[in-house]
């Protein structure tokens, strides 16, 4: 995120921190729709704080002694957050689930419905996050900034989270996309840093030696994936068994994590033109989601600045649209500089990357700013919804002109609100 640039790099930002405790980050879902109350599937919204929603998921999972796969939900929340979220699990014991507390969540509500809960099945999420260190004389610099946001968009980057503690996911998943397995393997076992914890920099160290032995006697215990492919390919020596042997939503994770990185790139590539309608764009209905070429930019740019309508940017895969005329050229360019083309997505066969489109911006609303002060010190506090996949911290990131920390935050194939 730190070489992306910024929409107000004009204006000053203010400085500060986030995420000192969990419960300066709070994020609450906005459900696309209520349970109707009847059905063999049992919604349950939990409650957690300091962990991440896969680690919610397992001890929930491990509670009703079923699979982690058969827990549904409809996006991921920031670890380092009081998060509060939906999910679902059928033929479910209620009161047994409704009764579930341990020290970090909780289940506060539970009703019945008729189908699964699915990635993307949310209408949104509200945020309210402390900024500290910062006092009420850098107000009128942060309210400066969310005008600009406001009447233009927040550029709809992908955030750090996306892209893994190691920030490695991306090249995860370009070498999945190339069909490159060797390089999969290095990056997924190896290639230890000085930041890594100092038990999985022995194991990459082992492995970067050609010691597989000794590299699987040190990963942790709880890397599974990790270990998994370890053992294949010390047992086979064939790297194709290793990589499958790594869990297939880790995998698609990874593809997810290159799409994003070539999204970023594409809209760091437009960030001046966020909120209006190029002649070959491909624009994004606000109201209904459809997705149309623009050819008469006096019609559609007023649609663009009453928020009717936003310009959009690739999800690359298989079967995905590129944009014409000027903004076509941006997204080959950078299709052309990682040398890749659509049909490459066919490589990664069972994960299906069919592709789509995202707007280059998203709209805040419902935004509060406010000085504060605590037993902690002062600080901002924002408040504001943003639609679902979107990502709060890249509000933030404008409005603070400052690197966020790398987020321990959940990542997946869908969308991520933190």
């Amino acid at each position: 995120m730190s070489t992306l640039p910024y929409l107000t790099s004009a204006l000053e930002g203010v400085g500060g921190r986030i995420k000192e405790c969990p419960e300066d980050f709070l994020v609450e879902e906005l459900p696309l729709y209520q349970p109707s109350g009847q059905g063999t599937h049992v919604y349950f919204r939990i409650v957690k704080t300091g962990i991440s929603t896969p680690a919610a998921i397992d001890r929930i999972a491990r509670h009703m002694g079923v699979s982690a796969g058969e827990i549904g939900l409809a996006g991921l929340k920031d670890a380092q957050a009081v998060a509060t979220q939906m999910m679902s699990l059928e033929h479910a014991d209620e009161a047994r689930l409704a009764a579930y507390r341990d020290a970090q969540m909780r289940v506060v509500w539970t009703g019945r419905h008729g189908n699964k809960l699915r990635p993307g099945h949310l209408a949104g999420n509200h945020f309210t996050v402390k900024v500290r260190g910062v006092g009420g004389d850098r107000l009128p610099a942060a309210q400066s900034i969310l005008e600009v946001l406001m009447r233009r968009g927040v550029p709809n980057y992908f955030g750090r989270q996306r892209f893994g503690a190691r920030g490695d996911t991306a090249r995860l998943g370009e070498a999945l996309v190339r069909g490159d397995l060797g390089e999969f393997i290095a990056v997924f076992l190896g290639r230890s840093r000085s930041d890594d914890p100092p038990d999985c920099r022995a194991a990459r160290d082992a492995f970067d030696a050609g010691f597989l032995a000794r590299a699987l006697d040190r990963w942790p215990r709880h890397y599974h994936n990790e270990r998994r492919a370890l053992a294949a390919l010390k047992r086979s020596g064939k790297q194709g068994l290793a990589i499958a042997a790594v869990d297939k939503r880790m995998r698609r994770l990874y593809v997810s994590a290159f799409q994003s990185e070539i999204f970023n790139e594409v809209l760091a590539g437009r960030l001046g033109e966020i909120d209006r309608a190029s002649a070959g764009d491909l624009a994004q209905k606000t109201d209904t989601g459809g997705v149309f070429l623009v050819q008469d930019v006096t019609t559609d740019q007023p649609r663009a600045e009453r928020f009717e309508i936003s310009p959009t940017g690739p999800i690359v895969g298989y079967r995905g649209n590129l944009a014409e005329g000027p903004p076509g050229e941006i997204e080959r360019a950078i299709l052309a500089r990682h040398n890749i083309n659509l049909d490459d997505f066919r490589r990664v066969g069972t994960l299906k990357v069919k592709g789509g489109r995202r707007t280059l911006r998203f709209r805040i609303d419902s935004p509060t700013l406010a000085a504060g002060s605590d037993q902690r010190g002062e600080f901002l506090e924002l408040a504001f919804t943003a639609p679902s996949g979107c990502y709060a911290t890249v509000v933030l990131r404008e409005i603070m002109k400052a690197d966020l920390p790398d987020s321990r935050a959940d990542t997946d194939g869908g969308s991520q609100d933190a």
